[in-house]
């Protein structure tokens, strides 16, 4: 979801909405830029999940960025949203899905930097 939406929908302008909505959110002057460094920012993202790194920050991050960007889009700039409540219930899942992962067993040692150790004798 992020890789798509970032590269694609704001790097590579393949949804033009996105950018509207940045408009709205930003100011028009901005929105260019600003679009693409959401973009590489929400791309930097998804590379992070698939990295499996600190997954308890990483479903932090997600949390967080989740709650504040659809806040913003629904305050400023509803009526470019497809379906704001199907936008904040599939967000909802990606969270839960976020988190399911951060929690998981095989996380629980985040110490080094990665997998726990299945504690199989080498």
């Amino acid at each position: 979801m992020w890789i798509f939406h970032g590269l694609y929908s704001k790097l590579l302008d393949g949804a033009p909405r996105h950018r509207s909505i940045v408009a709205r959110v930003l100011g028009e002057d901005v929105a260019a830029n600003a679009t693409l460094a959401i973009g590489a920012g929400e791309v930097l993202l998804g590379l992070w999940v698939l990295s499996a790194r600190a997954p308890r920050l990483c479903a932090a991050m997600q949390t967080v960025l989740l709650v504040v960007m659809n806040s913003l889009e629904i305050a400023f700039a509803r009526d470019l949203l497809i379906s704001p409540a199907g936008m904040v219930f599939l967000n909802l899942l990606l969270v839960a899905a976020a988190w399911r992962v951060a929690l998981a067993p095989v996380f629980r040692d985040e110490r080094g930097g990665g997998r726990k150790n299945s504690g199989a004798v080498s």
